[in-house]
């Protein structure tokens, strides 16, 4: 993650990363249209950095895929997040686009794409190179789109190769010196907060002005659901009872926590930022937030601190990362898929895993740092549960800005937890209404 609220607003908003460029018409490779039009030139379009653990992956299959076609000329061009946003249906439905390109995931970016039938259906060269058997599950999600863009059945459009998740960060130091046992638990984990609070400590670093709250809402609701309700929220399987037990008990229970103090009375007004600067100075015990945060912990704190999964979770808030998507107007589609394929093997995915990204294929073994390895460790084990369950503002476009509003109403103690499933309700049903056309 680049910024901390980005990928948890990405999904919400109407149309995220835009896809790269290609060139010209051609037909394209394993998927099914032919053989590339003999072009002798790779166009790769990303946004990372050189030192993230993306950049560094992607670098690594770089030069492996130039060693093997040593006659392949390789253009690689940096693009911004916000460039990938604004022009990525420009760019597609032109002739001069990129072969392979970054592209987020999601009904309104990818899907949107996919259903205007500019990206190239990848359904064959995932099976031909085997590619469903190292995406299992919901990591496989984020790939598929049906006719109408929907994530999550369907053709493959995109292949994920890195993933991401919403864990507990805790100060270690902080437990032990107020005598408080680590959670591993979820009763635990409220005994803990009970115990902070009444030796003074606010126990929970949160923000409710942009994205942390929902997720902290979000690992209540997984903490009552199961895997149904995720499938029929995320992915339209069938209506939501959002009065039902998992809804209810959730906000019911967040609502405990800020009247007992465990979520500060201003949280209303923090944003991602003042949170992560909390937990960083030592001020707070504990922090439920995002992988995308570790870097900066791993750099900036000076205490003993550590990481775990939601204590009693099976389902966790997260997804595979950007996908690699391909164009429908690439020229050198048999390339770029075979740059794809290059990004799973696992020399490849273990510089992902050893530079602190979380591979989808790689082996923790091979990771030293024991932080990095337990972040790592963290999302094998959701992937080996098939616990990925999204971001709670995915299924339609504008529930990010309603999923903020409404929780800040519950922090400011203006809603009750019924009045704040009424307005996430209305929003929600209106926004699946539009997006599928009824």
């Amino acid at each position: 993650m680049r910024t901390s609220t980005r990928r948890w607003a990405v999904a919400a908003a109407a149309a995220l990363m835009a896809p790269l460029a290609l060139t010209a018409c051609g037909s394209g490779g394993g998927s099914g249209s032919g053989g590339d039009s003999d072009t002798k030139t790779l166009t790769i379009w990303h946004y990372e950095t050189d030192e993230s653990a993306m950049g560094q992956a992607w670098n690594k299959a770089i030069d492996i895929f130039k060693t093997e076609h040593p006659d392949v000329t390789v253009k690689v061009e940096h693009q911004t997040f916000e460039q990938i946003q604004k022009n990525a249906k420009i760019v597609l439905t032109g002739k001069d686009v990129p072969d392979v390109m970054e592209y987020n995931k999601g009904n309104a970016t990818a899907g949107q794409l996919a259903s205007q039938g500019l990206l190239t259906n990848l359904d064959k060269v995932v099976t031909d190179k085997k590619w469903d058997d190292k995406l299992p599950g919901s990591l496989a999600t984020t790939g598929r789109y049906d006719e109408d863009g929907l994530m999550g059945s369907g053709s493959w459009y995109g292949v994920p190769n890195y993933g991401e998740y919403v864990g507990v960060y805790l100060n270690k130091d902080l437990f032990a010196k107020d005598g408080v046992a680590v959670p591993t638990t979820f009763d635990q984990l409220e005994q803990a907060l009970a115990a902070f609070k009444a030796k003074g400590i606010t126990p929970l670093a949160t923000a409710g002005a942009e994205y942390p709250l929902g997720q902290l809402w979000y690992e209540l609701v997984l903490h009552y659901g199961d895997r149904k309700l995720v499938d029929d929220y995320q992915l339209f399987k069938n209506d939501v009872d959002w009065h039902g037990d998992a809804m209810t008990q959730a906000t019911d229970k967040l609502d405990e926590w800020i009247k007992k103090g465990y979520v500060g009375k201003d949280a209303a007004g923090l944003k991602a930022e003042d949170m992560g600067v909390s937990f960083i100075s030592g001020k707070a015990p504990i922090m439920v937030s995002g992988s995308w945060w570790f870097g900066r912990l791993k750099s900036e704190i000076t205490f003993d601190w550590g990481q775990e999964l939601f204590p009693g979770n099976a389902l966790h808030p997260g997804s595979s990362g950007n996908l690699w998507v391909v164009p429908s107007h690439a020229n050198s589609k048999s390339l770029a898929e075979d740059f794809i394929d290059i990004t799973l093997r696992p020399d490849v995915q273990n510089v992902l895993g050893q530079a602190g990204g979380l591979p989808v294929a790689g082996d923790t073994s091979t990771i030293t740092d024991p932080k990095t390895k337990e972040l790592t460790q963290g999302f094998a084990d959701i992937l080996q549960q098939d616990g990925l369950a999204y971001y709670p503002d995915w299924p339609v476009a504008g529930f990010y800005d309603v999923l903020v509003s409404q929780l800040q109403s519950l922090v400011n103690q203006s809603k009750s937890p019924d009045q704040v499933l009424d307005g996430l309700k209305s929003a929600y049903e209106s926004g699946k209404k539009d997006l599928l056309g009824e």
